[in-house]
C-alpha cells in the first residue's frame, strides 16, 4: 500500500455491492432515516422523525469504506456542524450510527429542517455563531425496515421533503 492509498477512505472499486442502495431505517429511539448511496462519494437522504424530523439534503460528501463482505461505513460532516458516521450490516439488516450535534443544533433542532441545499450559506452562518460545544451524541443501533437497489446518481430517490411523500411512505418493508 503506498502512502497515498493508505489516506484514502473511500475506495469506489471495493464499493459495488452497496452504491445506488436506497435505504428505511428506524433507531430503537425512535427516529426513522432514508438514505440513499448516491455513488461512491455522494449520498442523499431525508429525516422522517427525530428532533430533526422534515430535514433533507442532496449531494452530502462522504466517506465510506467496505469493512466487510456486507458491511459499509458512512462518515460525513455537515454545514451545520453537525458530524455524522453509519455503519451498515446489510446481512443482518443493522444500523450502528453515531450523530455528533453540536450545541446550537441540539439546543434549536427545528433551524436545520429545511432542504440544506437552499441554505448552505445560513447553515454556516449558524455553524459559526455557535455555540457548539458541548455536543449531543447520539449513539443508536438501528433496523432496515426498506431497503431497494435504484442505481447510480438516481435523481428520482430522493427529489422531495418528507411531508410531501405519499402516506405510510417511510412505513414501507421490503
Amino acid at each position: 500500500m503506498t502512502t497515498e492509498e493508505s489516506f484514502e477512505s473511500t475506495k469506489p472499486d471495493e464499493l459495488s455491492a452497496f452504491v445506488g442502495k436506497h435505504f428505511i431505517y428506524t433507531y430503537e429511539n425512535g427516529w426513522r432515516y432514508e438514505l440513499y448511496i448516491k455513488n461512491a462519494f455522494t449520498i442523499d437522504y431525508r429525516i422522517h422523525s427525530g428532533i430533526v424530523g422534515g430535514r433533507w439534503v442532496r449531494d452530502q460528501k462522504v466517506h465510506i469504506v467496505r469493512l466487510a463482505a456486507e458491511v459499509v461505513k458512512i462518515s460525513w460532516d455537515e454545514p451545520t456542524g453537525t458530524n455524522v458516521s453509519v455503519a451498515f450490516n446489510l446481512a443482518a439488516r443493522r444500523i450502528h450510527g453515531v450523530i455528533f450535534f453540536p450545541r446550537w443544533v441540539a439546543d434549536n433542532p427545528q433551524k436545520t429542517v429545511c432542504f440544506q441545499n437552499d441554505h448552505i450559506g445560513e447553515m454556516l452562518s449558524l455553524r459559526d455563531a455557535g455555540p457548539t460545544y458541548p455536543k449531543l451524541v447520539i449513539d443508536e443501533f438501528a433496523t432496515i425496515s426498506f431497503m431497494e437497489d435504484c442505481g447510480v446518481d438516481n435523481e428520482q430517490v430522493i427529489e422531495c421533503p418528507p411531508d410531501l411523500l405519499p402516506p405510510a411512505y417511510a412505513a414501507r418493508k421490503a
